[in-house]
């Protein structure tokens, strides 16, 4: 239960064709938002968008020309805009010492190229009267994640970027922050259902153990959507250049 105020914000939400970007876009116009979802999934991202009462723009975040166009799109349908979230990502599983380069080259593109495009896309619109960029980072860019090298990488990427452009946006009145998550979502629901019994067992012992708030990951609607409203509301205007982890305390104070 949150008492966060989204009226009168307009808000872009990158991703929202799925897992957390999809929470997002079906629930910020409960709090009173204008929304418009960005995804690359334009038959899934136009139905939630729909459901939603919110609007939709095809995009794809890797290409210059596209974000642009989209992000264009978007402002106008809005009248403006105060915040972005940027969730659209990538995480393939490759062993390090075998990464392809072509699968390296995507996840770049997408995760890191990506929030640095739409990013500056949405800078041209917040540069007057300010506003907020939440893009999402993950503990992978802190910590590592084994088996995923190319997608810790990425979003060790789109830490250094945010923390930098928050440094160099906060005389515009714009705020920057990272969001490391660890919500429960479709995704992670493909990946359990990929291991073995014996797997899952350990899988979730570890869990308990690296998550001290429930053992488990997160929920999207009870624990990840009032915190995101939060961030994306006029009352986090003073914070910025963050990590905000929103993952049951598995991170800790760095």
């Amino acid at each position: 239960m949150g008492v966060q105020n989204l009226s009168g914000r307009r808000i872009i939400v990158t991703g929202g064709a799925s897992g957390m970007g999809e929470g997002l876009v079906r629930a910020f116009p409960g709090y009173g938002a204008e929304v418009v979802s960005l995804d690359l999934a334009e038959d899934a991202g136009r139905r939630i968008a729909d459901d939603a009462g919110a609007s939709f723009q095809q995009v794809d975040v890797s290409d210059q020309h596209s974000v642009d166009r989209a992000i264009a799109a978007a402002v106008d349908t809005l009248g403006g805009l105060d915040v972005l979230v940027h969730a659209a990502g990538i995480a393939p599983f490759a062993p390090s010492e075998s990464t392809p380069l072509d699968l390296w080259n995507t996840v770049m593109a997408i995760n890191a190229t990506g929030t640095m495009l739409t990013n500056q896309a949405a800078f041209r619109y917040l540069q007057a009267d300010g506003g907020a960029i939440l893009n999402f980072a993950s503990a992978a860019g802190l910590d590592g994640l084994p088996g995923k090298a190319a997608y810790s990488a990425s979003k060790g990427a789109v830490l250094a970027w945010t923390r930098t452009v928050a440094a160099e946006w906060g005389r515009y009145g714009i705020t920057v922050n990272a969001i490391a998550p660890a919500i429960w979502t479709p995704m992670y629901d493909k990946t359990r259902s990929e291991m073995s019994e014996e797997q899952l067992v350990r899988h979730d012992a570890i869990m308990a153990q690296q998550i001290p708030i429930g053992g488990r990951l997160g929920d999207i609607t009870n624990d990840f959507v009032p915190v995101m409203a939060f961030y994306a509301s006029e009352g986090a205007r003073f914070v910025t250049g963050q990590t905000i982890a929103i993952d049951g305390g598995t991170l800790k104070v760095r």
